[in-house]
């Protein structure tokens, strides 16, 4: 045996198998921590994936809540307007039955559907809701109505040879011939406003022959025209009816000082300025630069808490003055006219010498001075069953006619003196809700909840333009209001998608968009001048547009919105303004609201110059006088027309 051990000797590929068995327990053991790392990732995967469902449902959850919530609220809302309703129509009828007041002129009774006797119900304000794409419940929410609003009536510029020009306004292309000029040995044709003469014949008499074969009258083209600084005196009327005893008559010819011009009569003295709260009757605001006014209007003041300098009382009715300015007008309550049913719309003809009120399927037709009622027109071919509100009349310039709009979607034109309708002029798809004749009464413009605004030709009865509103981000561009411009060129329409639009007459082409109200515009009217236009909307206020301004065009123009065409906001009613209008002369701005108060609004300072209320129900409807005579006229829905008297302080 060797002294030395020995061991056996490794072969080549025993150390092959052994290297191998390393590696193979190497990737056994990644492979472990890869699996590790694997279960760990599907792990962190589905905790992820769990979370992400749960927040979606959280995120369902919040929009199922809300939801439901809007659902509540509608529901609620639902109710609270047909408590309403039934609180305001209960109160209507009530109302009714109230003994009647000084001044008071009350139509002959009628076996018509339009009237209702003394002892029976009378029936509830017309739904103007959402089902006539119209005024959303406003005749039936907190003892207001509100209805379709009448155009103002607007001094007559001058009519010259060459149309007017408007800044930033393409030239108006004339189609046709211009009419022949008068005969020499005719006399010359009377100074003119939108809605015609201040010379106009009564309704009993015949208008001269001209292009409508004796019906209405030719006047010239319209042309430019100053500003009118002079009187409108109110010319005295022969054969008038006699004059109702319980009625006051009405004051001399006077009114404001023009637009722009000094005013040199001294202010009402003000003993009690300082005892009226420390409001603001009404607060301005300038695009780009609107100044902060606090708010607050004369609808907050106590009356009894007013001096006696400042107010005016009479048996229903009182008007406030607003402390902050100088006090220029006196008002005073003239005639009351009583009806069976909603007032919807007043209008005065060309002389002012009547005033027409469109009501339940009949339009009743008034003289101013005396209250006497002259005709009532109903159509007895339409079907009795139902209401057929008038919604909006118009006289034609020479007085000889007058159109009405209603809910059945025709617009009526009404021989005034034979008491028949001349012609029906069909077309719109639904209700009708304003009217305006151009001046020289060639044509009639109606606007419509279909959209629309048409133009009709006098002349041949039939439709010239359908001024369609297709703006594919509105919702619902209805129609509430229409204005011609004094000129004639320009019709302005307001629509429930909170739009003013402008429109050339004689092309149809669009002009202008005027953005800045928050609501529904409900009325619209031409200042004097033809160059700046007013707005009545649901968001409580008024707007002032300078009209042709490159800033304000709005069809394919990019404008700066800080320099918009809206010159001045008028603030201070409590509810909607459901009409507007402005005097002859331009010096006052009136608004009618559901918050029964009539306004009287300075535009060169957008504050209040004095508020009345005088209804007990929504003014829905108000009217100047357009000859200059200072009175004006409302429409309520507690079933009166007013008349009221501005006279300025001696």
């Amino acid at each position: 045996m060797s002294v030395y051990s020995h061991r056996a000797m490794v072969t080549p590929q025993a150390r092959i198998v052994e290297m191998l068995d390393a590696i193979r327990v190497e990737f056994e053991s990644l492979a472990q921590e890869a699996y590790v790392c694997k279960t760990q990732r599907d792990d962190f995967e589905h905790k992820m994936n769990a979370q992400i469902q749960e927040m979606n449902s959280f995120q369902q959850s919040l929009l199922d809540l809300e939801r439901t919530q809007q659902t509540l609220k509608e529901q609620y809302e639902e109710d609270i307007a047909r408590l309403r309703r039934q609180l305001e129509q209960a109160q209507s009828r009530a109302g009714v039955q109230q003994p009647p007041v000084q001044h008071r002129a009350v139509p002959p009774p009628s076996n018509n559907s339009g009237h209702h006797p003394p002892g029976q119900q009378q029936p509830a304000p017309p739904n103007i809701g959402p089902g006539s794409n119209y005024f959303g419940g406003i005749m039936n929410a907190q003892h207001h109505n509100g209805s379709s609003t009448s155009q103002p009536s607007l001094a007559a510029p001058p009519q010259l040879d060459q149309p007017s020009q408007y800044p930033g306004y393409p030239p108006s292309q004339q189609q046709g011939p211009p009419p022949p000029p008068p005969s020499s040995s005719a006399p010359p044709p009377p100074l003119g406003y939108m809605n015609g003469s201040p010379n106009m014949p009564p309704p009993g008499s015949h208008p001269p022959p001209g292009m409508y074969g004796g019906r209405m009258p030719t006047s010239p083209a319209p042309g430019p025209y100053p500003r009118q600084e002079h009187g409108y005196g109110y010319p005295p009327r022969g054969g008038g009816g006699p004059g109702t005893p319980t009625s006051q008559p009405l004051p001399p010819s006077h009114h404001p000082p023009p637009a722009g011009s000094p005013d040199k009569r001294k202010p009402a003295p003000g003993p009690g300025l300082g005892v009226m709260p420390s409001r603001s009757s009404g607060s301005i605001s300038k695009m780009g630069a609107p100044p902060t006014v606090p708010p607050g209007n004369l609808a907050d003041v106590d009356p009894s808490s007013v001096p006696a300098s400042m107010k005016i009382e009479g048996e229903d009715w009182f008007a406030l003055f607003n402390p902050k300015v100088p006090r220029y007008l006196n008002v005073n309550l003239v005639h009351t006219l009583d009806h069976a049913s909603v007032v919807c719309c007043v209008k005065f003809s060309a002389d002012g010498q009547y005033l027409a009120a469109g009501c339940n399927r009949k339009t009743f037709i008034y003289d101013v001075k005396t209250a006497q009622q002259i005709c009532a027109l109903q159509d007895d071919s339409v079907q009795k069953d139902g209401d057929l509100y008038i919604r909006s009349v118009c006289f034609s310039p020479d007085g000889q006619y007058l159109a009405t709009g209603a809910e059945d979607k025709q617009i009526r034109i009404w021989d005034i003196q034979k008491g028949l309708i001349r012609s029906r002029l069909r077309g719109h798809e639904q209700d009708i809700y304003s009217l305006d004749f151009s001046r020289d009464g060639r044509i009639v413009v109606s606007g419509s909840g279909d959209r629309t605004v048409r133009i009709w030709s006098m002349v041949e009865d039939k439709c010239m333009h359908t001024l369609q509103i297709t703006d594919p981000d509105q919702k619902d561009p209805g129609v509430t209001s229409v204005a011609v411009s004094p000129d004639g060129r320009l019709v302005a329409a307001g629509s429930l998608d909170k739009m003013v639009r402008v429109w050339d007459v004689q092309t149809g082409q669009a002009l202008e968009r005027l953005e800045g109200h928050k609501d529904s515009v409900y009325s619209v009217a031409f200042m004097p001048d033809g160059r700046q236009l007013v707005s009545g909307s649901l968001d409580k206020t008024l707007k002032l547009w300078e009209l042709g301004t490159s800033e304000g065009r709005g069809y394919g123009i990019e404008r700066d919105r800080s320099k918009g065409p809206c010159k001045m906001t008028f603030t201070g009613h409590k509810d909607f303004v459901l009409s507007v209008a402005c005097t002859p002369d331009g010096r006052w701005i009136v608004s009618g609201s559901k918050d029964r108060g009539v306004q009287f609004w300075d535009p060169r300072t957008g504050q209040t110059q004095f508020m009345l209320q005088g209804h007990k129900n929504s003014v829905i409807s108000v009217a100047i006088s357009p000859n200059g005579r200072p009175v004006f006229a409302t429409g309520s829905g507690d079933n009166r027309a007013r008349i009221w008297s501005y006279d300025p302080i001696a």
